[in-house]
């Protein structure tokens, strides 16, 4: 596979399971009625945005990860205090459309004055001062903030994340990870169609791969060949009986047959010892026949794989947290390596790979660890038995020293990654 198509599968996985674990947020967010200002895939800096209906969508630079940001999780950072000049524009109604806040010279078409009193959550009003007469203006529901360059839509109280009931906000956090089970049960079926299921009781071995240099390719085998015989001896389906004469015939010519496209073809090949590895090889993967799935069958191994891919996941989460190394873990460039690696192989071995990533990540995600949305769905399982939410200070203080501490080890585990790339 050519290196571009390589790079740039890659890049797309990432980019998928990303995007539909925050797609998750965002379209149930929607769906609540809660302002979502932005959708991003990445952090850092804006490498492409673009606006549609209330909500900027951005890529941004550093791909370690995404978010969904909405109306009243984060403090807004512009208030409009009593006594500030500032200037509206009206639209349709004599409804305040706009707010600028500063450049008041360059506004045209504005009304100018002293704001008296501004509720742009609840009752949305702004109470004006103009040349000593007070006017009070009705706010639109999505009415704009603009300083500078920069515009900022109200948030009125029942569009903000803390306005909505524990069940819409707990559905719009876990969303997210659900978003990524639900899309590696459809990779882990997909990969199982592309794939195909074993043939019962099989009649014959097929050759799967053929390693380069090795005396198998030299004698121009190739993959989906059939071992029909060797040194006279008929191989059926006993691939252990093909390893076990090639391995012992190590320096000797061995007269294999092989079966392609319904003829038999004679060709000579002498195995050749591995180093650290018994036995002659010629260098050849034996593979085992498969059919199509059907329908009913893909559904359930593809329940199967989520279940034995989720224990393995669990396992490893045991084995770090009992004996912690730096060592094994590996941050986005190790695990974009080793996807580079996997998407050389082909298509299919790359869909089963972001299948296990995409479980992984939803079920990361789901672990009480602040900044994640296990510990958000925590403190909402907690207002919900208390009756009252936690302090917001406090809650926002843990997810906050809870991503520092991510991104350090993020960090971390990137320089790790970078130094065992540049040691080979």
């Amino acid at each position: 596979m050519e290196m571009v198509q390589v790079v740039f599968l890659t890049v797309l996985m990432f980019f998928v399971l990303v995007t539909v674990h925050e797609w998750g947020h965002y379209y149930f967010a929607k769906r609540a009625g809660i302002l979502v200002r932005e959708f991003a895939i990445g952090f850092g800096p804006k490498l492409f945005s673009y606006k549609r209906n209330e909500t900027q969508f951005t890529l941004r630079l550093l791909p370690f990860g995404g978010y969904a940001r909405m109306a009243g999780e984060d403090p807004e950072v512009i208030e409009i205090a009593a006594g500030q000049t500032i200037a509206v524009r009206l639209g349709s109604g004599n409804v305040v459309k706009n707010i600028y806040l500063d450049q008041l010279d360059t506004r045209r078409n504005v009304i100018r004055g002293e704001a008296q009193h501004a509720d742009l959550e609840n009752d949305l009003q702004i109470k004006l001062d103009v040349d000593r007469e007070v006017t009070t203006y009705s706010v639109h529901p999505q009415a704009m903030i603009v300083k500078g360059s920069q515009q900022i839509q109200i948030a009125p109280k029942n569009r903000q994340f803390g306005s909505k009931t524990v069940g819409q906000r707990a559905l719009a956090i876990v969303a997210g990870p659900v978003m990524n089970f639900l899309l590696a049960f459809i990779l882990f079926g997909v990969f199982i169609q592309m794939a195909g299921v074993a043939v019962e009781n099989p009649s014959y071995v097929l050759i799967g791969e053929v390693s380069e240099g090795m005396p198998a390719e030299a004698a121009g085998l190739q993959k989906g060949d059939i071992v029909y015989s060797i040194n006279g001896e008929n191989i059926g389906a006993d691939y252990k009986k093909m390893i076990s004469l090639t391995s012992a015939s190590e320096g000797k010519a061995m007269e294999w047959t092989i079966k392609r496209d319904d003829q038999l073809i004679n060709v000579t090949m002498t195995p050749r010892g591995m180093e650290g590895q018994e036995g002659g090889k010629v260098g050849i993967t034996p593979e085992l026949p498969t059919r199509h799935a059907t329908i009913g069958e893909t559904l359930s191994l593809s329940g199967k794989m989520m279940v034995t891919t989720t224990e393995q996941i669990f396992i490893g989460f045991k084995q770090i947290i009992n004996q912690f190394n730096m060592d094994d873990l590996s941050g986005p460039v190790g695990t974009f390596k080793l996807t580079g690696q996997i998407a050389q192989q082909g298509i299919v071995y790359l869909t089963h790979w972001t299948a296990i990533l995409s479980l992984y990540l939803g079920i990361f995600n789901l672990l009480p660890i602040p900044a994640l949305d296990g510990s958000r769905l925590v403190f909402l399982g907690v207002e919900a038995l208390r009756g009252k939410p936690v302090d917001p200070n406090r809650e926002g203080m843990v997810h906050f020293v809870g991503f520092a501490m991510l991104f350090l080890l993020m960090i971390a585990v990137t320089y790790n990654d970078i130094l065992r790339l540049i040691s080979g």
